[in-house]
């Protein structure tokens, strides 16, 4: 047998070398880069003029988790609402760092509303959205010099919907040059990478430091966002937002990004992230939040909040009573996590166990912190309780999800306030 020890991954890859930016609001600043944890971010899809609306949805993407919220800033009346949402968001004591997003105008709207540009804590530019010809040089520097004036940090964001038709054209010239030519979707990848320094450069000497540029370059297939960042990290050390754009909606959408950006996050490629998903119908826009915690936290990157292991299901778990209860404790503490944050430390490293049979429930139950055996079909319900790998208590009855609810609660309390669970 050889010596050689072949399990030696014990989690991600060393993280890019990069820069670190700072983005702040009042007391609270988001480290982003030099090896300060993936911030997770989102985007309201209010209108942005309606600032109590607008206030409102920025409250709960930050209570969901989201450490940086961006909102759209396309016209006067936007512009104009951007003081009152801070306000608002002020009042309900909620100082999530907001994001302005600009396309076409904003060097307009940062000039003419100095209070919008104050009351943002970074600005979002599309090189590609900046202007034509001659106006595209001077619109794209009256920009950064908003953001000089008021010490605001700046995401280059390059879209492959929307690249520089110049920059693009003069990428495909050079190409032609080759002796062996790149195909297209190379020379796409090429014009997206050197968009994005090359404008980071260009605001560099328009006097914006360094460390107030990050860079993201958004494109809507896997390989293609997982070939151009391998590329955008080799070439510069500016911190870099991942996001699969235009994911999807469902499972699409989740499934698309956590490939793409997994992929990266392993590799130690991204500072923030943002998952890109198409609300279904009436949905919550908070869910998107809840994915980019999860695929950190699984991917053993960050913890949000306390995890919850339950089996799939089987012909031996017939009954919905192991399903009803795994999903009251995950929507329960996650629920809690705004106040336990707070007054439990550590807590969101906890992991929970409810499984709905005996083959793997006990087992599974005590690697857990606390965990929950269900019987399986065709038994009354009877459900060993481990704590710590210890079988505590059985429960029996009608009312086994608000005991062992009322379980994890004593649990949190004792454990996480530096007492000894008994």
């Amino acid at each position: 047998m050889s010596d050689i020890n072949p399990f030696t991954s014990s989690g991600p890859g060393a993280r890019r070398v990069s820069r670190i930016a700072t983005v702040a609001y009042g007391a609270r600043q988001i480290l982003i880069g030099g090896g300060a944890p993936v911030v997770v971010q989102s985007m309201t899809n209010t209108d942005t003029a309606d600032a109590i609306g607008t206030a409102i949805q920025v409250k709960d993407l930050a209570r969901a988790g989201s450490e940086l919220v961006r909102i759209t800033v396309d016209r006067p009346e936007a512009a104009q609402a951007v003081p009152a949402i801070r306000e608002q968001l002020d009042k309900m004591g909620i100082d999530v760092p907001l994001v302005g997003d600009f396309h076409y105008n904003g060097h307009t709207l940062l000039n003419d509303y100095p209070d919008c540009a104050k009351a943002l804590s970074k600005y979002r530019i599309n090189p590609g959205n900046v202007g034509k010809g001659a106006k595209r040089d001077t619109q794209f520097a009256q920009m950064i010099e908003a953001a000089c004036k008021y010490d605001k940090p700046v995401r280059i964001g390059v879209n492959w919907g929307s690249l520089d038709q110049a920059l693009l054209a003069r990428i495909m010239d050079q190409n032609a040059l080759r002796n062996e030519p790149w195909g297209a979707q190379q020379v796409m990848y090429e014009a997206l990478v050197t968009s994005a320094i090359e404008n980071a450069i260009r605001a560099e000497e328009l006097g914006l430091a360094a460390d107030r540029i990050i860079l993201s370059c958004k494109v809507s297939g896997v390989q293609d966002l997982i070939a151009v960042y391998r590329e955008l990290a080799r070439r510069c050390d500016y911190p870099l937002h991942l996001g699969l754009t235009e994911a999807g909606m469902g499972s699409k959408g989740i499934v698309a990004s956590t490939a793409a950006l997994s992929i990266l996050l392993q590799e130690g490629i991204g500072d923030t992230i943002r998952i890109s998903l198409t609300p279904e119908p009436g949905g919550d826009r908070t869910k998107e939040i809840v994915v980019a915690q999860e695929i950190l936290q699984t991917m053993g990157l960050r913890k949000f909040a306390p995890m919850v292991i339950a089996c799939p299901g089987c012909g031996r778990t017939t009954s919905t009573v192991f399903q009803d209860l795994a999903d009251k404790i995950q929507t329960y503490l996650r629920d809690q996590m705004p106040v336990w944050k707070k007054a439990y430390p550590g807590v969101e490293g906890m992991n929970v166990a409810v499984m709905g049979c005996i083959v793997n429930g006990p087992g599974e139950s005590k690697h857990a912190n606390i965990g929950i055996s269900l019987p399986g079909t065709g038994e009354s319900p009877a459900a060993p309780v481990f704590i710590d790998g210890e079988k505590k208590m059985t429960l029996r009855g009608e009312r086994i999800a608000e005991e062992f609810q009322g379980i994890v609660l004593d649990y949190v309390k004792k454990r996480y306030s530096g007492q000894t669970v008994g």
